[in-house]
């Protein structure tokens, strides 16, 4: 893979930018008997994960990186990553809150952001240890969440919406290592556990 795909697709599938990908692909093409939210509306609640769960994020490293506390927003370097990520564990679990308190949302939205902040507070406690693939995680554990939608109610739909997911999924792994970002062992270690706490969706519905 050549070095700008391999940018471009870093870029396009950034780990802040996966949630927004996820609710968007749930409000959009899951069957609409399992969500609660008014479907009229969907747009106002996608634009608020937007918000929440990326440009709060993205400012607080931008101004991390301007007060000198980060060195660059690519964060290459494990100790780097610590701060981000507890922020942005800080701002996921407020969302959480938030999707938890208003039952407009419904159980579905609100145990799927709490799994997308479990996955993130994972990346905080590893990285206090060890280097793990952002990437790997968010698109697992986006993976995750959808083979487990369509094991509660199969779509056909769904199903290839899934097979493009794991094309796209495989893509973005595979720009990481090209970009030299990660060992093998940080990517894989990534998808697996962002797949198995999306897939753990099964013990809240």
């Amino acid at each position: 893979m050549n070095s700008a795909l391999a940018r471009f697709l870093s870029v396009f599938f950034h780990p802040l930018l996966v949630p927004t990908y996820l609710f968007g692909l749930i409000l959009y093409f899951l069957p609409e008997s399992l969500i609660t939210f008014p479907m009229d509306k969907r747009w106002v609640l996608l634009a608020a994960v937007f918000f929440l769960t990326f440009i709060i994020p993205a400012i607080g490293a931008y101004f991390m990186v301007r007060a000198g506390v980060v060195e660059s927003l690519h964060m290459q370097e494990r100790s780097q990553r610590r701060l981000p990520f507890l922020f942005t564990t800080l701002c996921y679990a407020s969302t959480t809150y938030i999707f938890g308190r208003e039952t407009l949302f419904g159980d579905l939205f609100y145990y799927i952001m709490l799994l997308i902040t479990v996955s993130v507070f994972a990346a905080y406690v590893v990285s206090l240890f060890w280097k793990i693939s952002a990437h790997g995680l968010g698109m697992g554990g986006a993976l995750g969440i959808l083979v487990f939608l369509y094991s509660l109610m199969p779509d056909t739909a769904l199903f290839y919406l899934i097979i493009v997911f794991m094309l796209l999924t495989s893509a973005v792994l595979s720009a990481r290592l090209a970009l030299n970002a990660h060992s093998p062992a940080q990517v894989y270690a990534g998808l697996l556990t962002g797949f198995t706490i999306g897939a753990g969706l099964i013990f809240f519905l």
